[in-house]
């Protein structure tokens, strides 16, 4: 560690400008004041840098000493991150309650994997095996769910010297490799990595198949594939917060990392106090056993939202380097903007749109940017995915504005969240005539392939009833319902179903909060089938009021609570469909 002293010049909330710090660079980590508080330097002006500092300033004056470390703010990657809850500089929250109590002194210090406990490492390689830079050389089992595996760091490659089989904390010794250059390199089963740079790939890939969230008003209209990047903007009280928390429960993901950056600390509480009693449908194991929580909620310090996300993506890079699936949540990215905004204020920077500094757009693509489906490090040629999903909370849910503009630039999927919806009581509160995906094509493809071979054309049609519906809604508004055609008054009733047997979705409902993705198709053909009966039978003479209310109509209401292992009564409710349908033919030919 470099112990070059500056001293502090002046304190502004989270920033402290500082002389005298001979050899700082820019991101580097120093520790500031008496108390010796995190911070990072973000500006260099010959003698003078300017330091956000991560945790609360008050008390600080002029004079006191700031100590350079020589290092980028870094992560620890290894044995022990699934399961535990960070602050945004990746503090343990557990392990620092323990030593400090409920409430974190400042300066606080503990290290961010626990180095006492001891994990089973089971070698990949033996020696005189050559390896390079990214290859698995060993794993541990680290949950019931996850497997950690231990790779070589990018830029090691040479001959395996000795490794073997045993309990080993994550600082010990548990491979010797000789470098090319004849040097010897000891390698432990943590990393040490800077949050602001990308890890290594071996190159970037296309994505080929969906993620799978549960929610039908995304898998099925509006989906993201594997390695995308969605953006979630809204008004306060319009789901963003459950329908994060419900990727995080429910998407087809190997890992999920959940980053409350600057939201309300009652809604990370919520993710705290469920995840562990919830069950991951996948493994059947406790979800905490896949999943990484980053806590850094409003009443945290500012300029630690930053340092979160940074963190948060540095972790998901590594699960993504084994060859794993993961799922990042970032709620919300307006926080982050709102700390970058205020950070840029306090430097006196010239501020661009809407006082936001004129590197938003930048700082964002530095994140979104960092998702993809890669070909991984390493000789075996494994491909890992990194799915971002940002939520934006716009002022006043004005989706005009910067945050959301400057997101919608860098994501393929917009699901735009309305407050008339929520209002209504609808969730997820998703519109359905502003959302868009630009993945559609690629999932109906995988979709047709996978699950049923209609699933693109019910799709289709499914939006043009949407479409339909609202074009018309602006007719009955002005001159009533009686006026419109039969056929137009059925497709109304058709889209109505649409909206409430199909997209409305309860998150607190045991059966109804997830569905498959071949449920969701049954659910959906079973309505547009509906329609296309009670349409035949209409062009046939069959009164239209008789077809609004066929009994099979309440059947169909109720079955998306049809459980995932009795799909077959699906035929059953078809069966129906078509049984009432032509006895309504039947009569009216009687007749």
């Amino acid at each position: 560690m470099n112990e070059t002293q500056g001293e502090v010049v002046k304190v502004s909330g989270p920033l402290v400008a500082a002389r005298k710090l001979e050899g700082a660079r820019m991101y580097e980590l120093v520790r500031v004041g008496e108390m010796k508080l995190f911070g990072e330097v973000i500006e260099v002006k010959g003698d003078f840098v300017s330091i956000q500092v991560y945790e609360e300033t008050e008390g600080m004056k002029p004079g006191e000493p700031v100590t350079r470390t020589g290092l980028p703010l870094s992560v620890e990657l290894g044995p022990g991150l699934i399961g535990s809850i960070y602050d945004g500089v990746q503090r343990p929250l557990d392990t620092l309650r323990a030593l400090y109590g409920d409430f974190i002194i400042r300066g606080g210090m503990a290290p961010a994997l626990p180095r006492d406990k001891k994990w089973h490492f089971v070698p990949k390689v033996k020696a005189g095996d050559r390896v390079e830079g990214g290859d698995i050389i060993g794993t541990v089992k680290e949950t019931k769910s996850v497997v950690q595996k231990i790779m070589t760091p990018p830029d090691v490659s040479g001959k395996v010297i000795s490794i073997s089989e045993k309990e080993a904390t994550v600082t010990e010794i548990v491979a010797v490799v000789q470098k090319d250059d004849g040097t010897k390199a000891e390698l432990t089963m943590m990393q040490v990595w800077p949050v602001r740079q990308n890890r290594p790939m071996a190159g970037k890939l296309p994505p080929v198949e969906p993620l799978s969230t549960g929610q039908r008003v995304i898998d099925t209209l509006f989906p993201i594939a594997k390695g995308g990047a969605a953006c979630v903007p809204g008004p306060f009280g319009s789901g963003k917060t459950v329908i994060q928390h419900q990727f995080a429960k429910w998407a087809d993901a190997d890992i999920i990392v959940y980053v409350g950056c600057g939201e309300r600390g009652n809604e990370m509480t919520d993710v705290l106090m469920e995840f562990p009693e919830l069950t991951d449908p996948k493994t059947g194991n406790p979800l905490m056993e896949r999943t990484v929580l980053i806590a850094n909620t409003s009443n945290m310090p500012v300029a630690a939202r930053e340092a979160s996300v940074y963190t948060g993506i540095t972790m998901a890079e590594y699960f993504r380097d084994m060859g794993y699936s993961v799922a990042l949540m970032a709620d919300s990215t307006s926080r982050w903007a709102e700390a970058m905004r205020e950070m840029s204020g306090r430097l006196e920077e010239m501020p661009g749109e809407e006082g936001y500094p004129a590197y938003l757009v930048s700082r964002l693509a530095s994140f979104y940017e960092r998702s993809g489906r890669v070909k991984c490090l390493g000789s075996d040629g494994r491909e890992g995915m990194l799915t971002v999903i940002g939520s934006v909370s716009p002022p006043g849910g004005d989706f005009s504005e910067p945050v959301v503009q400057g997101t919608l630039r860098l994501t393929k999927v917009f699901w735009g969240l309305d407050d008339k919806l929520a209002f209504q009581r609808h969730f997820p509160a998703i519109n359905w005539l502003t959302s868009y995906s630009l993945y559609q094509e690629l999932v109906d493809r995988h979709c047709n392939e996978h699950v049923d071979k209609q699933w693109g054309r019910n799709r289709r049609e499914t939006m043009a009833l949407l479409k339909r519906e609202a074009e018309l809604e602006e007719i009955v508004r002005l001159v009533g319902m009686d006026s419109l055609a039969p056929s137009d008054r059925l497709l109304m009733e058709a889209a109505k179903m649409v909206r409430e047997d199909f997209l409305h979705q309860n998150a607190f409902e045991p059966v109804d909060t997830y569905t498959s993705l071949k449920k969701q198709f049954l659910l959906l053909n079973t309505v547009l089938v509906y329609h296309h009966k009670a349409k035949e039978a209409l062009d046939k003479g069959a009164p239209l009021d008789e077809l609004l209310k066929l009994p099979v109509r309440e059947k169909i209401a109720r079955a998306k609570m049809i459980a995932e292992d009795k799909l077959q009564e699906f035929d059953g409710i078809l069966a129906q469909i078509d049984k009432e349908a032509a006895g309504l033919v039947a009569r009216k030919e009687i007749a």
